[in-house]
């Protein structure tokens, strides 16, 4: 006689729970979920000693690569292609910075708000994201008078984004920008430009909160200018020290990666003094390389921290690895 194992008593069983899935067209592959297509909060955070970094992103915008300067366009589109990038468009992210020094928090840009277009604007969204709110903010420091900088620190009502937080600007860059004569004379294509930086700076001069230093100087504890002159008059960057390691947040000193490192004398369109500019960006890449500092900038890809490496006469960005926010600490 032969035994009822298990296997024999629940053969029956198996083919009638088939036989049920079958007809009714059930399996045992579930339907795909639905595409959620969005991106993470941008932004990214790290500690630099007992400073706390947050990189937020405003967003990316495309430009023209027909804005770079001062090289052929066999090279330039050689540069790119090793990045796996085209011409005619390229993309540029719109970087700024959150220092958190442990007695204020400081805001380095503001990003382009609306002005520029739906794919920027989210600077104030993304400090959010990151923990805090605009009304925390104690001190915006300003690179310099552009748009794509500004524009972020009033709403659409012209109202002040950063109610509580004072304002720092360079002084060339106020006496070039914020001159309604200076404005007149200027080309008739770059006057809206004029008009954003009066309009961003309007809320603040009003109340008091309109600040400016002439050379570099500490603004706060543990941040100071440094001046960059050439993309505009009062073009600066800041280094942010603490112990040993520091960061310099460097503003516009690079609008294309791929192409001005290579060649640090590449401009681009919207230099106000391109030679400066070109001058400048080799020393700060040989100052950054030389004392091993890290950099940020507006225009690197997000979130625009890492080193530079001199290669020869050019340049290599070495971009930060992302990790844990401790990683970074060097304690």
């Amino acid at each position: 006689m032969q035994k009822n194992t298990p296997s024999r008593l629940l053969r029956p069983l198996l083919h009638c729970a088939a036989a049920v899935l079958i007809a009714t067209g059930a399996g045992f592959a579930t339907a795909a979920a639905p595409q959620v297509q969005t991106q993470v909060p941008g932004y990214y955070r790290m500690m630099l000693g007992d400073i706390e970094v947050t990189a937020l992103y405003d967003g990316a915008i495309e430009i023209d690569t027909g804005l770079l300067k001062n090289l052929r366009d066999e090279d330039r589109d050689r540069l790119l292609a090793r990045h796996f990038l085209q011409a005619p468009k390229v993309q540029t992210a719109v970087n700024a910075y959150l220092i958190n020094t442990g007695d204020k928090l400081v805001l380095v840009d503001a990003g382009a708000a609306h002005l520029f277009g739906p794919s920027l604007g989210h600077v104030a969204g993304n400090l959010r994201a990151a923990g805090y709110d605009p009304a925390q903010v104690d001190v915006v420091l300003l690179t310099h008078l552009h748009g794509d900088h500004i524009n972020g620190l009033i709403d659409a009502d012209g109202k002040a984004v950063f109610a509580n937080a004072e304002i720092w600007s360079a002084q060339a860059d106020n006496d070039f920008w914020l001159d309604e004569e200076a404005a007149a004379k200027a080309a008739q294509e770059v006057q809206p430009f004029f008009k954003m930086a009066r309009d961003a700076a309007a809320p603040y001069r009003a109340s008091g909160r309109w600040q400016t230093f002439g050379t570099d100087r500490d603004i706060v504890p543990g941040i100071a200018s440094v001046a960059a002159p050439g993309h505009t008059p009062g073009h600066s960057g800041y280094l942010v020290g603490s112990g040993e390691r520091k960061l310099l947040i460097w503003g516009d000193i690079v609008h294309n990666h791929a192409v001005q490192f290579a060649q640090p004398e590449v401009a681009i369109e919207f230099d106000v003094d391109s030679e400066a500019a070109v001058a400048t960006r080799k020393q700060i890449f040989a100052r950054s390389a030389e004392e091993k500092l890290l950099v940020g900038g507006m225009h690197l890809p997000f979130p625009g921290i890492g080193h530079v490496r001199a290669e020869g006469e050019a340049y290599e960005w070495v971009p930060l690895e992302f990790g844990p926010v401790n990683a970074q600490s060097g304690d």
